[in-house]
């Protein structure tokens, strides 16, 4: 009886991308899970990764005790107007993605990795067709509902392509889509395990009204301008419905705590402001009944896997208009709104209101949302990553 070869007691795996945290963070949560797994099994993990110098990669890998090589890479800048992409600086960069191949071809034939994991960003291009030339396992992971341009170019080398969400799957080419297996995008563990009594005390919100919903409004580490803005100016609307804890980006901080200053007491005890959101982060997820914020990949594999309602003002110059493409097919399921384009303090209200004023509205976009969640993205993301090491 034929059975699959017994896969070597160290598991040597490259990872490739970065240059975000939509394309870092969710190669760290399937390694830390993968190293769980191995652990379990009396097995070692031995990790490389490949990025670029400047990349959130570069921090991230060696904080994390991850060996970390850099290879020469190439960033295009899209446009419409397909004379503009035959720019100098495109030009340019393009040249650099031969000397990036060979020298992402020398590590890989070193390292003689079990598996090459890529999880999108231009540094993941020249990784990936090293593993290709080397005859290596390829597997590419996609965040966002469309597979990101250096996923494309990669595509038909991919041993398995792990995409995020069913839908993913008719977008792909006929002739990779029998590689595609749906995973979910890895969230970190801690995200889920928050405590809303925890965040209260963490952040000291003894004026808010319980009896009232907590909104969470979220532009990212640092903030949003956009977003600042109309939460800003539906401030006072907004404080009437709902308690408010709003993370602008440390540099926005002082010019909307002046605002603020202007608030009746009342509603000032019921909006907390801050720059950042750190540790407490899992248990402001866990009190919030309603997120206000952009729609990354990443941000959306979160409250989908919590269950929470949103309404999403995408980042209109997002990469191939993803944060778009997220939004509205999450609105389209009724998980979430969409406020696309120009965005007003009216159209922000009639996005806002009725899931204030309504918790049963927020109970049904809560289940949908829950539906498109998943929260074991990463052990499902490991198996596809064992099964292309063991053929």
């Amino acid at each position: 009886m034929n059975s699959a070869p017994a896969l070597p007691r160290t598991f040597r795996l490259i990872v490739t991308g970065g240059g975000t945290g939509g394309h870092t963070y969710p190669a760290l949560t399937a390694i830390r899970a993968l190293q769980r797994r191995l652990t379990a099994e009396g097995r070692m993990l031995d990790v490389l990764w490949i990025g670029t110098a400047d990349g959130l990669e570069a921090r991230v890998a060696p904080a994390e005790g991850i060996a970390f090589k850099t290879v020469a890479t190439g960033k295009i800048r899209r446009s419409s107007n397909p004379i503009k992409m035959v720019s100098p600086a495109n030009v340019r960069d393009m040249a650099r993605v031969p000397l990036g191949v060979a020298q992402a071809r020398k590590i890989v034939a070193e390292f003689r990795p079990d598996v090459v994991l890529a999880t999108g960003g231009y540094v993941a291009v020249p990784a990936g067709l090293a593993a290709r030339m080397c005859r290596r396992p390829l597997v590419l992971h996609e965040q966002t509902v469309r597979l990101g341009l250096a996923n494309r170019k990669l595509a038909g080398s991919a041993t398995r392509i792990a995409v995020s969400s069913e839908s993913s799957l008719p977008l792909l080419p006929d002739a990779v889509r029998g590689a595609a297996v749906v995973t979910g995008n890895p969230i970190r563990p801690e995200v889920l395990s928050g405590h809303a009594d925890k965040a209260l005390e963490a952040l000291g919100l003894h004026g808010f009204d319980r009896r009232l919903p907590t909104v969470y409004v979220t532009g990212g580490a640092q903030g949003a301008q956009q977003i600042n803005d109309i939460v800003r100016d539906a401030l006072p609307w907004l404080l009437n419905h709902a308690n408010v804890i709003h993370q602008c980006g440390p540099a926005n901080t002082e010019a909307l705590q002046q605002h603020a200053a202007h608030l009746a007491p009342e509603l000032a005890g019921r909006y907390y402001l801050t720059g950042f959101v750190g540790p407490e982060l899992p248990d402001v997820l866990a009190l919030a009944d309603v997120v206000i914020s952009r729609s990354g990949a990443g941000t959306l594999a979160e409250l989908t896997a919590l269950g929470k309602p949103a309404v999403f003002i995408p980042l209109a110059s997002s990469a191939g208009n993803e944060q778009v493409h997220n939004a509205r097919h999450l609105e389209s399921a009724g998980a979430a709104v969409a406020l696309i384009g120009e965005v007003t303090r009216a159209g922000l209200r009639d996005a806002v209101g009725p899931l204030l004023k309504d918790p049963h509205r927020r109970v049904a976009m809560a289940e949908r949302a829950r539906a498109h969640g998943r929260p074991d993205a990463a052990d499902r993301l490991v198996d596809v990553i064992l099964s292309a090491a063991s053929g």
